[in-house]
């Protein structure tokens, strides 16, 4: 079977897209998976996804709970998984 009949009928997907909102312009707007990143630690305090504010370039970091990480993760984009020193 030759690679253009392995993909043959397969459908590109659409990228994925998140509304976000920048607490320091107030601005909202959608950031592609690639504009986003999460960080995933031991606790709910150490969990959180950020991004650079399209608008005014302010550094946001937001919590990210259970639901925030499943649709994250779910969307393309890149983790990092934070290890705790014992």
């Amino acid at each position: 079977m030759t690679v253009a009949a392995a993909f043959a009928g397969m459908r590109s997907a659409a990228p994925v897209t998140f509304k976000a909102g920048c607490p320091d312009c107030r601005e909202r707007f959608e950031l592609a998976a690639s504009a986003l990143r999460l960080a995933i630690g031991a606790s709910s305090r150490t969990t959180f996804y950020s991004f650079t504010c399209p608008e005014c370039g302010a550094a946001v970091r937001k919590p990210a709970g259970e639901r925030i990480v499943e649709l994250l993760t779910g969307g393309g984009v890149r983790t990092l998984r934070l290890h705790s020193t014992l």
